[in-house]
């Protein structure tokens, strides 16, 4: 017969799969037939030769692994009028104009921001781009998590959040994003739930045995 105690660790064991299961891609990387369905889709969505031929080439070398997008972010001053906007909105109320459409999107497809900075000062370190105003003017730094290239996708081909971009357009005056995949992520969810489980389990467990004990 099952305890309380075993079925405290397995009930722990179930959620933690049912979570790496929601939280990782284990589909491998895109086959041939996913990508050229994304590149029909792109295409039918408006995008411009230049934007086919890098997500195509990005698609063609997946890993089938998670990635990190690196944003950096400088904010526009004076941004336009948006439509669908109220007038007169700055950056900070068109981005979060941006990520209220974009948010619960991102989440299910257990894409998430890792981290969120605002820069203190200008670059300390600039190299082969002096020649660039403003190469040295951020305003923030940021990482977002995105399961695998199958979930971006899915994610950047649905219609009705490109319709939303424009507030993140006028939001910034400019940007810079680009994706690495990781060699090393101590802040990875499947470590630190895992973590967590184990520890509240181990707590539960101590209690359990501890109220025995004293019977």
């Amino acid at each position: 017969m099952v305890g309380i105690r075993q079925k405290t660790w397995l009930a722990s064991g179930i959620i933690y799969a049912l979570f790496v299961f929601w939280y990782t891609d284990f589909g491998g990387p895109l086959s041939d037939q996913e990508i050229d369905t994304w590149m029909v889709t792109m295409e039918e969505n408006g995008s411009t030769p230049e934007s086919l031929g890098y997500y195509e080439e990005f698609l063609r070398n997946d890993s089938g692994r998670q990635f990190l997008m690196v944003n950096a972010l400088d904010k526009n001053e004076n941004p336009p009028n948006v439509q669908g906007g109220q007038p007169g909105e700055n950056s900070d109320q068109l981005m979060a104009r941006y990520m209220e459409h974009i948010f619960p999107e991102f989440l299910a497809l257990a894409s998430h921001p890792v981290y969120l900075g605002d820069a203190v000062y200008r670059a300390i370190d600039i190299s082969g781009m002096e020649e660039f105003e403003g190469a040295d003017e951020w305003d923030q730094g940021a990482l977002f998590r995105y399961r695998s290239r199958r979930s971006f996708m899915q994610l950047i081909s649905n219609p009705e959040l490109k319709k939303k971009h424009a507030f993140k357009l006028a939001a910034l005056e400019k940007t810079i994003a680009y994706p690495t995949e990781v060699s090393f992520y101590p802040a990875d969810l499947r470590l630190l739930v895992g973590l967590i489980l184990l520890s509240l389990t181990a707590l539960l467990d101590a209690l359990v045995l501890q109220r025995k004990t004293i019977r």
